[in-house]
């Protein structure tokens, strides 16, 4: 039976206060994916360490975030939203703190798995406090959500390279931790003490589905992510036998939700009317398109030959465009609804990823890259800001668990069109020729799954 939607409570004093707390935890979060990129090298030779498994600081973050974000969501219910966002900055600003403080890479990798479960933490909190304290101008403070994330991703490899070049890689840690101890200061004295839990949410916590959900994720994760190694094969047993997990472990996963009374995750916000519908446009339109613009700069270094440095910063213009888009979009939901911008959003992404393999004439190759990873920024800011309002909209009282599900599947999505783009053009002759193709492939998949919004419910109020 769906739940009666939540009705907006009158607005918190000190608005501005609470949206900066919750908006530096989601840009550290953020940040932390990134900044280890420009690291790993320091980090390599700091612990003598492999570069495989030094790659992995990545990874475990990555698979950390997966796994802890449905829990996070349903603990954030469980114990509240100011409550759990406290936990979440403890946890992560204290891993962040041992982390820079290990001394060897596998106690590092588990480190930042323990990281990720903090920084999971931070989405459905910070979102369970927007819709708690904003009042009827909750639509607008969490459609800016979009803007903070492209931020970090910004900013995070800068700040890399400037704490390993001036100081140490460990600083990149470190300096989580006096931040987050003015994010506890500062939740404490603006954000508002929960409410008073009704005693029926203390019900016992679905282990059997959390498991369930947490093998076949991690499964898949492993088997699309081994895709990515030079040399694998669709054929070998280090991809099929974890595909095969994964697909068991989330088939169980779906058939135990819908036999208990209390599911880990209620299927409705999977499968249900308006839910499936943006599940999807999240997956493809977010995710997987936030993965195939992190293989940018290797396509510009291996069609164009365009320098390190040159390439690195060919997704500035993009991470711009999506900062000052998605923030009119998020002010102008009320008047535009939610379809026309992901109609527009959508096809400005699929021309931009399409354009993304033609050969430039009469521009410089760095130009024309810039344009048309310009012109997805430009999608992506547009469409955001609705995505993640229509589904909160529909079950405002599940904003938690929604905003975690977001999350899981945008990074699911990314994960997903970086190994299977990497390992399509792992053995080719010419690794930026094949791409390009993948990249049209990519547009036309994008087009074709157009007709998805539709399916979106449409809206133009608060909620």
């Amino acid at each position: 039976m769906t739940a009666a939607p939540e009705v907006a409570q009158a607005p918190a004093p000190h608005r501005v206060a609470i949206f900066s707390v919750v908006a530096m935890a989601l840009l550290m979060s953020s940040l932390d994916s990134t900044i280890v990129a420009t690291a790993l090298h320091a980090i390599q030779h700091g612990l003598n360490a492999s570069i495989n498994w030094t790659s992995w600081v990545i990874t475990a973050y990555s698979v950390g975030m997966v796994l802890a974000l449905s829990l996070a969501g349903k603990l954030t219910v469980r114990f509240g939203r100011r409550r759990f966002f406290l936990a979440a900055v403890v946890v992560f600003a204290g891993a962040s703190l041992c982390c820079g403080l290990a001394n060897n890479i596998y106690l590092l990798i588990a480190l930042r798995a323990v990281q990720a479960a903090g920084g999971a933490g931070f989405t459905p909190s910070a979102t369970g406090i927007i819709t708690e304290n904003f009042g009827q101008a909750r639509d607008k403070a969490v459609g800016l959500f979009g803007s903070i994330f492209p931020i970090g991703s910004m900013i995070g490899p800068i700040f890399g390279g400037l704490f390993v070049s001036y100081w140490t890689w460990r600083g990149i840690f470190f300096v989580n931790v006096p931040i987050g101890i003015l994010l506890i200061i500062f939740c404490l004295r603006y954000v508002p003490r929960d409410p008073d839990r009704d005693k029926r949410v203390r019900r016992p916590l679905d282990l059997t589905g959390m498991v369930l959900l947490g093998v076949g994720a991690l499964a898949l994760m492993l088997g699309i992510s081994y895709l990515g190694e030079a040399g694998a094969s669709a054929s070998s047993p280090f991809f099929v036998a974890p595909m095969i997990a994964g697909a068991g472990g989330l088939a169980l996963f779906g058939r135990h939700i819908r036999r208990v009374a209390d599911p880990f995750i209620p299927p409705r916000l999977i499968t249900g009317r308006g839910f499936a519908a943006v599940n999807v446009i999240n997956i493809l339109y977010g995710g997987a398109v936030a993965g195939m613009l992190a293989l940018v700069p290797l396509y510009a270094v291996d069609r164009y030959q365009i320098s390190a440095l040159g390439s690195g910063t060919l997704l500035t213009a993009e991470g711009i465009a999506v900062i000052v888009t998605s923030s009119l979009a998020a002010m102008g939901l009320r008047r535009t609804g939610y379809r026309w911008p992901l109609y527009i959003g959508s096809v400005c992404i699929a021309i931009g990823i399409a354009g993304l393999a033609i050969h430039p004439a009469g521009l410089s190759p760095f130009a024309w890259l810039a344009i048309t990873a310009c012109l997805i920024g430009l999608g992506g800011g547009m469409s955001s800001p609705a995505s993640r309002n229509a589904g909160l909209q529909l079950a405002p009282d599940q904003s938690a668990p929604l905003a975690a599900l977001r999350s899981t599947g945008r990074q699911v999505g990314q994960i997903a069109a970086v190994s299977i783009t990497t390992a399509i053009i792992a053995a080719a002759a010419s690794p930026g020729e094949l791409q390009a193709t993948v990249f049209v492939a990519f547009a036309v998949l994008l087009v074709a799954c157009l007709p998805v919004i539709a399916r979106v419910p449409e809206h133009r109020g608060s909620w």
